[in-house]
């Protein structure tokens, strides 16, 4: 049976009330990014940083899983170890739809990383303060998120699971961070979704909805199903 990669960005969480940075009304208009989210940042300011991803965790909270992130869970379990979930996104709004083994390419906003021993620990929506590590009891500790300046580990499983993947979907994603258009060259059929029309991005796709991914994905679905039965989008 071929394969099928989903790849995510911020316009999967953004109908759930999620801001991101390139809203014009999004987190760009409030913080310096370069300040809250790159490890020089962290470093110049690690409080700074900290508070900021314990504003992130207080907003994650409050808001709930969209048709979507439902959608696509429903999609994982029917295709199972043929579907590929792989998100730019460190929320947890695919989790709480039921998803499973969802990869987060950039980290995981409800967990802390032990700077002491590597642990990696879930903290839910909690604030940084006061917590220690559960294996060594350090206080050592930052967000388990990559920022800008870092390496991203996870980058080595998706160019991995890339060269097993006969359909590749982009939803959500401009593609300013990962080079959506050659992944997409990369594999048999391509599926894009994105809010505005980009005609840089689009040609590399075979097929194009630009709207909302709330009402892309049972279309996205379909097509999934239509690629099992005989290749075609």
């Amino acid at each position: 049976m071929k394969n099928i990669m989903i790849l995510s960005g911020a316009g999967l969480s953004a109908p759930s009330g999620l801001k991101t940075f390139r809203d014009n009304d999004g987190l760009w208009e409030e913080y310096d990014v370069m300040e809250v989210c790159s490890a020089t940042g962290f470093r110049k300011n690690p409080k700074k940083v900290l508070d900021f991803y314990d504003a992130r965790r207080a907003q994650l909270q409050n808001v709930k899983p969209n048709h979507a992130h439902e959608k696509i869970a429903q999609l994982k379990e029917k295709w199972g170890k043929n579907l590929f979930v792989i998100t730019q996104n460190v929320d947890d709004l695919l989790e709480r739809a039921g998803c499973k083994d969802v990869v987060h390419l950039h980290g995981f906003l409800p967990e802390l990383r032990c700077l002491k021993c590597e642990g990696i620990f879930n903290i839910g929506y909690e604030k940084f303060t006061d917590k220690q590590c559960p294996k060594c009891k350090s206080k050592d500790l930052r967000h388990n998120i990559v920022m800008f300046e870092e390496q991203a580990p996870a980058y080595a499983t998706l160019y991995s699971l890339l060269h097993q993947t006969s359909l590749f979907i982009s939803i959500g994603t401009s593609g300013a961070v990962l080079p959506v258009g050659r992944y997409a060259s990369m594999c048999e059929k391509s599926i894009l979704n994105i809010y505005e029309k980009d005609a840089n991005l689009e040609r590399y796709f075979d097929k194009i909805y630009i709207e909302d991914i709330i009402s892309a994905i049972d279309k996205i679905a379909l097509d999934i199903e239509n690629f099992m039965k005989d290749g075609n989008v």
